[in-house]
């Protein structure tokens, strides 16, 4: 195996992803070096890919979130195929108990817990709720009895935190929308569907807030295609479901948008 360097990976990605390319790296390094496997924390899409890249065929990737649509995974390197169960990627799912009749939770509140705890976001996967007042998230089994012991409020809500088998089946709060556009550029579509300007858009683009396909980009002149993930921090993300051309040769997109969850 031709031993590669992390820096050889920077040209691909934005700069300010050197520090993700270099934590992947050293995943692909342990391998390098006669580790037989390896499971990582949670990783967001865009840390996959870039895993993904750096390990090429070299080993073999396999990754669970804890259910069918989760965003946050954990990856399993190994030298050799194996045939995993979902108990070898130690994740729990958590659901968190309080008085629903009461009371309200939302996602930020939770999100801000969690990441207030003394733990990394790495240790916790996806925040869920099926819309009607239940809210799990998924966490490393290893951490049970921290987030079980330790996780007592989510703001001034007290609350009890328990381990379950049960996974709730996800609301998915993402709205269809169609708008009509000139052309295809990214700072186009997404002034059209964020409902900002273009000079705010690249604004944006300026101060590293936009991600393309879970990267970050400031070039305003990409075209977007079919199955693109645009996202403006503060604002959501947006994916390309249908493009087609009108009579008055503008574009016609349809886009599902999810907007930052409060």
């Amino acid at each position: 195996m031709m031993m590669k360097r992390a820096s050889s990976f920077y040209p691909y990605f934005a700069g300010d992803e050197r520090v993700t390319v270099d934590k992947m790296f050293s995943f692909y390094k342990k391998m390098s070096h006669g580790t037989q496997w390896l499971l990582t924390d949670f990783l967001d899409p865009g840390q996959r890919d870039i895993l993904k890249t750096i390990v090429g065929n070299d080993f073999f990737i396999q990754e669970d979130g804890g259910y069918e649509q989760a965003e946050k995974k954990r990856v399993y390197l190994s030298d050799r195929a194996i045939e995993l169960s979902p108990a070898d990627y130690r994740i729990t799912a958590f659901e968190i108990a309080y008085p629903v009749k009461f009371a309200s939770l939302n996602h930020s509140a939770i999100l801000g817990t969690l990441a207030n705890a003394g733990i990394e976001l790495a240790t916790f996967g996806d925040i869920i709720t099926d819309g009607k007042g239940r809210w799990q998230f998924f966490g490393k089994s290893e951490l049970t009895d921290f987030f079980t012991d330790q996780i007592t409020r989510v703001g001034r809500q007290q609350v009890k935190l328990k381990a379950v088998s049960s996974v709730l089946s996800p609301q998915d709060d993402g709205i269809e929308k169609t708008i009509v556009a000139s052309s295809l550029r990214l700072d186009k579509i997404l002034a059209e569907s964020s409902g900002q300007s273009r000079s705010q858009i690249k604004t944006a683009l300026a101060s590293n807030l936009v991600k393309l396909n879970w990267h970050g980009t400031k070039n305003s002149n990409i075209i977007v295609k079919v199955n693109d993930i645009l996202s403006v921090r503060y604002f959501g993300r947006v994916k390309v479901m249908k493009i087609e051309t009108t009579k008055k040769n503008k574009y016609r997109v349809v886009l599902k948008l999810w907007q930052t969850k409060k």
